[in-house]
């Protein structure tokens, strides 16, 4: 679990104090536990509920102000995303690893994110940081398949990473990254 938190304050202790992240994906990807699993535990709850519309989550992790907009996934809420873009400093995107069907639909939630024009303004120095989540479910695509699927190749205008996660009762096992 540690080494999932240095990963993402990696992204930011050169670059601020503050900082703000929007968490999307599409619903049921684990957005929510992901980020409950990032706050220091005293802040983390143990029931994890569905999002409606968003949240925020505000906590302090190695002398860094988090805010993160946890967003829903669900379809009619995905609007409110781009209410958030111009005041972001990173985006986690989280991917259900094990729906295979349902990956098209976020590789084009992914797309209009990154083709947003307040996003586009300042792509090249946002951070993207790609969480393939429930790799422990038998369904789980591979890496290779992930990426290829969502296209992340192709992401050639900001720096990105992506981490395989695996969750089993909503507690942190483990992590890698490609």
């Amino acid at each position: 679990m540690s080494s999932l938190v240095e990963t993402i304050l990696d992204l930011f202790r050169k670059k601020a104090k503050k900082v703000k992240i929007i968490c999307c994906g599409l619903d049921a990807a684990g957005k929510t536990t992901i980020i409950n699993h990032l706050k220091p535990k005293r802040q983390q709850k143990s029931d994890i509920v569905p999002t409606v519309g968003f949240s925020v989550e505000n906590f302090t992790k190695d002398n860094l102000q988090f805010t993160v907009f946890d967003m829903s996934g669900q379809g009619r809420y995905r609007n409110l995303w781009e209410s958030f873009y111009q005041e972001i400093d990173a985006i986690v995107f989280v991917i259900d690893s094990s729906e295979r069907l349902r990956l098209a639909v976020a590789k084009n939630e992914l797309d209009m994110l990154l083709n947003h024009s307040d996003i586009q303004t300042h792509l090249q120095k946002l951070p993207i940081l790609f969480f393939a989540n429930k790799q422990d479910l038998q369904s789980a695509l591979s890496a290779p398949e992930i990426s290829n699927i969502m296209s992340l190749d192709q992401l050639k205008q900001c720096s990105w990473t992506i981490v395989f996660v695996f969750l089993f009762c909503t507690k942190l096992l483990s992590f890698y990254t490609i």
